[in-house]
Formats: structure tokens, C-alpha cells, sequence
């Protein structure tokens, strides 16, 4: 059987979610909570590998069993063998090709900015702290230069190995919710480090430190070296990854920080991508 799970973790005390050898990962320790529950090896594929210190409300991994297991089983007993900074939120057993990385067709991420003067003492690994006050209209503007298909190098890592540095992004926004200020975007894909790239962009333009009418000129340059800063891992979340087929209860899950009306402030029903990344036909002969 193909069982897929929807898990969600705090990234703080995790090297990332791919397994590094004797690192503290999510990989690792999903996988040997899930051999307890099996009474046999397992591994694990995901949705998307995420840094160290990056947060996931829906991850999405399968795995291959035989053994006879009922969903609510797969559930209980994994969590009983899982630490308190992860958890497996549901399960249901899936069509032999399913693939958590290749079947997804979109991936939505959320970069939550903390407007405070002081850094606080609680819960301050689940945000970015920034001291002033971002201009959102202006970050609003510089976020809509984004959408489309495009040469996302200027927001690439250096390490990244993806064969291709064109993505599409159907969705982004900047949403206020008192304090917090949400970068809120949904892509087929996203490169390493992309939204952190992105999202450290759009905080020079709140801080009136780069001029939106930049922004066009920044990613026409495919040139990292000239882009602000990566924004730091503890504000990123990944909150929605899309199938054709496989489906969980919740479509989109928003991180407790935002409180239990997070949804309200937010669009339900953002542009996703239609087809998978590798389908895609790209625009103008760009990618």
C-alpha cells in the first residue's frame, strides 16, 4: 500500500527536513517513528525539503507498507513515537503512482514579519522580528512583479541543483494583521531558498530601503549577487501543497501564531497552477 501522511512540525530545533546523516531531522525522525508503528524499515518521500528552522503546517510524505494498518492506526501510533514539536495530522492510503514531490502541482508558503521593539521571550522562533513599521501598501505593489512565469535566478541560492531557475507563481500577496505582516505566495515550485529571497526583497521595499520600481529590473538581471539579503528561516511556513487526486480534510493549514481566525484575513481561493511543474510549457521561449 502507498500511504500518504499530512504532518506539520516547528522547524526550530531541526537541521531541515532531509535526512544529514547523525543531524536532528524531520526526515529521520518520522522514519524511525514510522518503522516502530510498521515493525519494519521505512522511508519517506515529501513535498518539499524544507531549511533548518522552516516551519510546515501541511507537509505532505508517503511511504510504501504491507502491513495492515487502519488510517486512524497509522496515526496514533506514529505520534506516540513522535517528539512534541511534530505530528502527523492525517493519513489515507493512496493510488500505488502517488508521489509526494512529483504528483504535487502547487506549493503555497506564508513569511510572517513581527513588528515589535523588543524581541519576545516567547514564540519569537516562529516569526521575523523587525523594529519599524513595514510599509505594506508598498511591499503589496513590489509583490505583484512577481506573478507569472519567470528566470527567478536573482532569488536562487547558490547550492540550488534545480535544473531549470523558472518557476511560476500564480499567487502572491501581503496581507496585515496587526502586527504580523504575511507574505502569502503559491507557485508549481519554488527554488532553494526562493520565498526566503523573496520575502527579504520585499522587506527592504516596507523598510523604504528599495525603490518598488526595482523590483522589475532585479529579476530581469537573473544576478543574485545583486538582490537584498535571504530573509531568516524562522518566518516560513509551508501551508498548502496540491494534488490531482489525493486530498486531505483541510486544504490549507494556517499557522496557530495567526490565532484561530487566520483563514478570515487571508484568500481562500488564491490562483494555483494547474499542471504539474514538469508538464508546463514554458512562456516566450524564457525558461
Amino acid at each position: 500500500m502507498n500511504i500518504a501522511l499530512l504532518i506539520e512540525y516547528d522547524g526550530s530545533g531541526f537541521c531541515g527536513f532531509q535526512s544529514q546523516g547523525t543531524q536532528r531531522t524531520v526526515q529521520t525522525t518520522v522514519e524511525k517513528a514510522l518503522t516502530v508503528v510498521a515493525d519494519e524499515r521505512v522511508r519517506i518521500t515529501c513535498a518539499g525539503r524544507t531549511d533548518s528552522g522552516v516551519h510546515a503546517t501541511y507537509q505532505v510524505v508517503n511511504f510504501n507498507s504491507d502491513k495492515d494498518r487502519s488510517a486512524d492506526a497509522w496515526v496514533r501510533g506514529t505520534n506516540a513515537n513522535l517528539p512534541k514539536d511534530v505530528a502527523v495530522i492525517e493519513c489515507q492510503e493512496v493510488e500505488p503512482a502517488f508521489h509526494a514531490r512529483f504528483s504535487a502541482m502547487w506549493r503555497r508558503y506564508l513569511y510572517l514579519f513581527y513588528e515589535t521593539q523588543v524581541v519576545p521571550a516567547f514564540d519569537s522562533s516562529l516569526v521575523s522580528c523587525v523594529v519599524d513599521e513595514l510599509d505594506v501598501e508598498a511591499m503589496g505593489h513590489a509583490a505583484g512583479r512577481f506573478i507569472g512565469e519567470k528566470d527567478f535566478s536573482s532569488f536562487r541560492a547558490a547550492n540550488c541543483d534545480s535544473k531549470s531557475p523558472c518557476r511560476l507563481i500564480t499567487h502572491l500577496d501581503v496581507i496585515r494583521q496587526e502586527r504580523i505582516v504575511a507574505v502569502d505566495v503559491v507557485a508549481n515550485a519554488f527554488l532553494l531558498r526562493m520565498v526566503r529571497n523573496i520575502a527579504g526583497t520585499l522587506l527592504e521595499v516596507g523598510l523604504g530601503k528599495f525603490d518598488v520600481r526595482k523590483t522589475d529590473e532585479l529579476i530581469n538581471a537573473r544576478d543574485r549577487t545583486i538582490a537584498p539579503a535571504t530573509a531568516v528561516p524562522n518566518g516560513l511556513y509551508l501551508i498548502e501543497v496540491g494534488y490531482p487526486t489525493a486530498s486531505f480534510s483541510e486544504q490549507t493549514r494556517f499557522p496557530m501564531v495567526l490565532g484561530p481566525n487566520a483563514a478570515l484575513h487571508f484568500n481562500s481561493s488564491p490562483k494555483r497552477p494547474r499542471e504539474r511543474f514538469e508538464q508546463m510549457v514554458s512562456v516566450d521561449g524564457l525558461c
